[in-house]
């Protein structure tokens, strides 16, 4: 295939991954969009000439040809519609009026077209001997006279800024180019509705919403390298407006740069109380009992439906009336999160809508069999909160596996669960045991070792920094002389020998 549809939502890098293929390549672009006249005369006179077009541009390093990228932007907008009526033409001036206007005096225009007295073909007289409209004159057939008389016949035809033929056009191309063609579109189901060419004959490349830590991830680079401060929560914002569009997100940030790291910014980026929102949708969801669809519930929360789940799962035991119902929400709850999961891990976010509309209907089907007054407010995720308050509880416990991970080559996760149980059974046995103890020496060798700051040492005690016990464990201790090496007997090296694999065959 020679021809590639890119398609995508707005803002997620379709146009620029093809300019940067044409870069990489040393290709020259020869590029349509929607500000450009796109029917079909338009189409076959720029992009169907270059598809057939194997020496535009300067060849190559090597002799080759250099070949050209012609990119198609915003293939989807096209109507493809033939009887789609252009502008009406303008009245053209008659050739009289056009030739005075151009020339100014008959002396003039004689002079010019080489027409001379008692001659054929003869000089004009006057401005009323020259004819309103051109007929089958001697003089029309002189190269000059010709040249305006296509220039005055140009003036009638309005040039046609329509769609009309456009999409016949494009699918001719996709068969006929011998050039790389990229078709670039928002929709893929305006194509594909219309020839099974853009169903078979291009190679179909789908670009997704950026996610929103690679978004957050450009913005903070960006935001650095053009000096620009942001307020607590403005990136958060941007972010979240953007929901995966690139090009709008830098464009928020380019409004707020002017302004201080303030308030200000938040303002201007608008405000919205999420947790209303989430509580108004929740209480819906599990009253109403009717299907959601994904892109309702991105525009009414601001947010995909992952951050939807922990809101349903916490007030499914609160809406349902009995346990058989509540048992039935669950199962349905797990179904969507399932989708969810497959929809991270694999990168296919259209099984969103199927995980929204499980979430939303499929849940409050399963909690009533008819729709009923709520039975109160929603409640907030209650581990959402907990996570909250033991945010700074979590970052010490990772850092004390970080670095017990480091020294026993475990994963963060594996040293959790399977080092940090020994590690606070040693550390609370020297604790309690006096000074000097093999117990106490054990546990401070473990310190050391680790370079647990008394913090890290508290949590695992689950004491004070300033408890006793802690302090014992991670004051600082002058370092021991070492003892001298045992001595050498004579004869014996004091590098142990390598045996040999014929010693070991003799045994």
């Amino acid at each position: 295939m020679r021809a590639a549809l890119l398609y995508g939502p707005p803002g997620v890098g379709k146009t620029s991954a093809a300019l940067a293929l044409a870069a990489d390549l040393g290709w020259t672009v020869v590029e349509m969009n929607a500000s450009d006249a796109r029917n079909e005369s338009a189409i076959e006179h720029v992009a169907g000439r270059a598809s057939i077009t194997h020496t535009l541009g300067e060849p190559v390093r090597g002799g080759g040809p250099r070949r050209a990228l012609i990119v198609l932007d915003e293939a989807d907008s096209l109507s493809g519609r033939a009887t789609e009526t252009p502008r009406a033409a303008r009245t053209p001036p008659s050739l009289r009026e056009f030739l005075q206007g151009r020339y100014g005096t008959i002396e003039a225009l004689n002079k010019a077209w080489g027409l001379v007295p008692n001659e054929k073909p003869a000089a004009f007289e006057s401005w009323e001997a020259v004819p309103r409209s051109p007929g089958n004159f001697a003089w029309a057939r002189k190269p000059l006279p010709r040249r305006d008389l296509d220039e005055w016949r140009g003036l009638g035809k309005a040039p046609d800024s329509s769609d009309r033929g456009g999409m016949a056009a494009i699918a001719r191309l996709v068969r006929s180019t011998r050039q790389p063609l990229v078709l670039i579109a928002n929709d893929e189901r305006v194509l594909s509705r219309y020839s099974a060419v853009f169903r078979t004959g291009v190679a179909r490349i789908r670009f997704e919403p950026i996610d929103d830590r690679e978004l957050g991830r450009h913005l903070t680079a960006l935001a650095a390298g053009e000096h620009v401060r942001l307020a607590p929560g403005a990136l958060e914002a941007i972010v979240r407006r953007a929901r995966g569009d690139l090009r709008a997100a830098v464009n928020d940030l380019e409004a707020i740069a002017p302004l201080p790291p303030t308030e200000a910014q938040l303002q201007v980026l608008g405000f919205r109380d999420q947790t209303a929102d989430f509580e108004a949708v929740t209480d819906e969801a599990l009253s109403a009992a009717r299907y959601f669809r994904s892109v309702e519930i991105r525009d009414r929360l601001d947010a995909p439906p992952d951050d939807l789940l922990p809101w349903i799962e916490e007030n499914i035991p609160r809406f349902a009336p009995d346990p058989a119902h509540r048992a039935a929400a669950f199962d349905r709850l797990a179904v969507a999160e399932r989708l969810l999961q497959r929809a991270r891990r694999w990168r296919v976010w259209s099984l969103w809508s199927y995980a929204t509309e499980v979430l939303t209907g499929g849940v409050g089907l399963a909690i009533r069999d008819r729709p009923s007054p709520s039975g109160g407010r929603p409640y907030f995720p209650g581990f959402l909160g907990e996570m909250g308050r033991t945010r700074g509880t979590r970052g010490t416990r990772d850092a004390i596996a970080g670095k017990s991970g480091a020294r026993f080559h475990l994963s963060r996760a594996k040293s959790r669960d399977s080092v940090l149980p020994f590690v606070e059974q040693i550390l609370r046995a020297g604790a309690t045991s006096g000074s000097g103890t093999p117990a106490a020496r054990q546990a401070v060798r473990i310190v050391r070792e680790l370079e647990l700051t008394p913090e890290e040492v508290a949590y695992l005690l689950h004491r004070a920094p300033e408890d006793d016990g802690v302090v014992r464990l991670t004051e600082p201790v002058e370092s021991e002389p070492e003892a001298p090496p045992a001595p050498v007997a004579s004869g014996e090296s004091a590098k142990p020998v390598q045996r040999t694999l014929s010693e070991f065959g003799a045994r």
